[in-house]
């Protein structure tokens, strides 16, 4: 036994040795891995990424495929075109396409190709019916190899912002289409962007690598491996055991407020950083169901919902207070509104006239039907589920009675296609999308704002205006227009304002230039570096 002992150290300490000469050699391989190569992790596959259709991550769209045009800090820029000239009465767009670029094929881009990319979008154009901007295209022209030529029906203003969308004028190399076209699909994913995409596995990972013969600047990182971990409290775990690199969201299905504040204390470890505001958080109350009719009840709710409890409780007071659904700082929406502050009082007087009285059980009943409501939201998002239960217990103390039901996306999805619900969480499209191509939605039967503006007197009236701004060549007469809308959904109580929400992301300490793009669906990998 004593021999044995004798042996033993020397034993542990070899072993020892080996351990720490293969944990240098996987830290070696690490720190190579990590200087080329983003592991980022997200609950979400890319899916399919055909930027003409909407299946797909926008993020990683925005990595393979580029337009037009491009909205960076608040402005349209160039991008596949290097400039533009707009005819006097605003209805042709003449641009100058950028040379010797190539899709990851070997395809030439050029005037051919784009209009090829126009008419597919076109040839679907019921499915992208929401962007006014398909309904306004006249005609699209190839001038000679490097000019390209798009004809309006209308001046339509908001042009050049729509064309630098994610989606879906976007650039698909034409040996991708099937049947000379992208609706039924495409064969392959291919486009001009900083990216292609090399691998990709259902609902495991995608993997991208640096576009060798990208005609702007090259991404400072080579590759991009986009892991896919459904649990939000996984990711998280994955980010602090270094597994991956970067979580990215706008909203609460990527990222929960105390792990993002906690997180964000250890700065050794971590870089967190969040936008400016970017788009708004509400509530959808549905005006065509029987129990929400009543201007005078959607009235009442919104004063009910105390909005600084959910700030200060559920977001942490990262987000300032929306006392409107769009903030002031977005175009044309500049303009004085009523709002509707936390006042209980007031939301009892109200339910109170619509005759709606307080029972034995503290539940308001009129007509021997209890004033009951149902608040659906998607079981993915922890988030929405925290704020549904905040405002269950502000609706409570006026004497609603809210059930909350919590269901799968598609599910969710549904609901709000065939309007379904009462109330429902709502989240603006942000900018650069906001308000016109947010607005613009409001006008398509399948969007949750449609349903729920569907009881409203003037609901035709209301999409009519919004076609008509659409094509106002007038500035003031747009503003008037937009001042118009906007006045009568704030005045009818079709959305409860929560707050304006914030893109946010968190990242291992060594990860540099962590940004946003103006769009909160685009991920930047292009611009980071590790350190």
């Amino acid at each position: 036994m004593a021999k044995k002992r004798k042996w033993m150290p020397v034993f542990f300490f070899t072993i020892s040795m080996m351990l720490l000469i293969l944990a240098g050699c996987n830290s070696s391989k690490k720190e190579s891995r990590s200087s080329n190569q983003i592991n980022y992790g997200s609950t979400k596959d890319i899916r399919d990424i055909n930027p003409h259709l909407y299946n797909g991550e926008m993020a990683a769209q925005n990595m393979v495929f580029e337009g037009l045009t491009k909205n960076e800090e608040g402005k349209v820029k160039p991008a596949l075109a290097k400039s533009w000239a707009i005819s006097d009465d605003g209805k042709e767009y003449t641009f100058s396409l950028q040379t010797n670029v190539k899709f990851t094929d070997g395809t030439a881009f050029n005037a051919d190709a784009v209009k090829q990319n126009f008419d597919a979008v076109l040839a679907n154009k019921e499915r992208h019916a929401w962007l006014d901007m398909v309904n306004e295209i006249e005609s699209t022209q190839v001038v000679d190899d490097e000019t390209f030529k798009l004809t309006l029906k209308h001046p339509y203003y908001p042009t050049l912002i729509e064309l630098g969308l994610t989606r879906p004028f976007r650039f698909i190399s034409p040996k991708s289409f099937i049947e000379g076209g992208s609706k039924t699909g495409v064969s392959s994913y291919v486009g001009t962007g900083p990216y292609k995409l090399e691998t990709h596995k259902d609902n495991q990972y995608a993997h991208f690598v640096v576009n060798e013969d990208y005609w702007g600047e090259k991404p400072k990182v080579s590759e991009v491996d986009w892991k896919v971990i459904p649990d939000s409290q996984a990711l998280l775990l994955a980010l602090k055991k270094g597994e991956i690199d970067l979580i990215y969201g706008a909203d609460g299905d990527q990222l929960n407020m105390d792990a993002y504040n906690a997180m964000k204390a250890d700065k050794a470890a971590f870089t967190a950083v969040s936008s400016q505001p970017v788009a708004s958080r509400a509530i959808l109350l549905n005006s065509k169901r029987e129990n929400l009719s009543s201007l005078k009840v959607r009235e009442a709710l919104t004063y009910a919902v105390n909005k600084e409890n959910i700030i200060k409780g559920v977001l942490n007071n990262s987000e300032d207070k929306a006392d409107t659904l769009l903030p002031k700082t977005a175009p044309y929406c500049d303009i004085e509104l009523k709002s509707y502050n936390h006042n209980v009082e007031k939301a009892n007087q109200l339910l109170d006239e619509a005759g709606w009285k307080v029972g034995e059980n503290g539940i308001r009943m009129k007509d021997d039907k209890p004033l009951a409501l149902t608040f659906s939201y998607n079981s993915q998002n922890a988030q929405e589920g925290t704020i549904a239960q905040s405002i269950q217990a502000d609706l409570k103390e006026v004497g609603v009675d809210l059930a909350i039901i919590s269901e799968e996306k598609q599910n969710f999805l549904d609901r709000q296609k065939d309007g379904e619900f009462d109330l429902q969480y709502s989240l603006s499209w942000g900018t650069p999308y906001d308000p016109q191509s947010y607005l613009s939605s409001w006008r398509i039967p399948a969007h949750g704002d449609y349903q729920a503006q569907l009881g409203l007197d003037k609901k035709a009236w209301l999409d009519d205006k919004i076609t008509q701004v659409m094509i106002e060549p007038d500035e003031k007469q747009r503003q008037t227009d937009y001042s118009e809308i906007l006045t009568y959904i704030n005045d009818q109580c079709i959305y409860i304002p929560i707050s304006y929400s914030k893109t946010k992301a968190i990242g291992k300490a060594n990860l540099k230039n962590i940004t946003f793009n103006d769009s909160q669906y685009e991920i930047p990998f292009e611009k980071m570096f590790f350190e």
